[in-house]
């Protein structure tokens, strides 16, 4: 019997003008100030002479294999994302960056943002394009009714109200925008 687990699928490579900002802020300070400052912390252990029982060098040594895992992925993903900065053709329509209110059928209101799977946040009410609430709301409008069902359990939505960011907040440089063509 195996252990192997097939790699879970990739997500979408959408990003909000943010969200690669942030992404781009992670990567720097990895690389500009955390790992320079445990790699001197390593060398200062490991100055210490025994390395075997060394606490300080052998966390220093963990960290800096985790610092150069997150180094190596927001590399890669920061080559792959496409920044999604303007509008899509079709403002009555939700689409990647919309924000949206929703009505669940207990009456409770709720709003969420779909952005990219890099940048969801619960306490910011941000859902990833990949998660399946986002899923059956892309390309619905005001009035729609869906439900999502997950853990043997349907929950309805009617969709209130569906908004986009103002143009000046996104970014103006950025080659790459979805459209939301489903």
């Amino acid at each position: 019997m195996t252990r192997y687990r097939p790699p879970p699928p990739k997500s979408a490579p959408y990003v909000t003008p943010a969200g690669f900002g942030q992404l781009q802020e992670e990567l720097r300070v990895l690389w500009k100030v955390e790992r320079p400052d445990v790699t001197r912390q390593v060398a200062e252990a490991a100055a210490l002479g025994d390395r075997s029982e060394n606490a300080d060098y052998i966390y220093g040594k963990r960290r800096l294999g985790e610092i150069d895992r997150r180094v190596r992925y927001l590399s890669k993903r920061l080559d792959e994302v496409q920044v999604v900065d303007r509008l899509p053709d079709d403002t009555n329509r939700i689409f990647f960056g919309a924000t949206i209110d929703l009505e669940r059928q207990d009456g409770e209101a709720l709003r969420y943002r779909i952005v990219g799977a890099d940048e969801f946040d619960r306490d910011a009410h941000y859902i990833s394009v990949d998660s399946p609430l986002a899923q059956r709301l892309l390309g619905k409008r005001k009035g729609d009714l869906i439900s999502v069902s997950l853990e043997s359990q349907t929950t309805r939505y009617t969709v209130i109200a569906i908004n986009y960011p103002p143009v000046e907040d996104r970014r103006k440089n950025s080659s790459n925008a979805y459209n939301g063509q489903q």
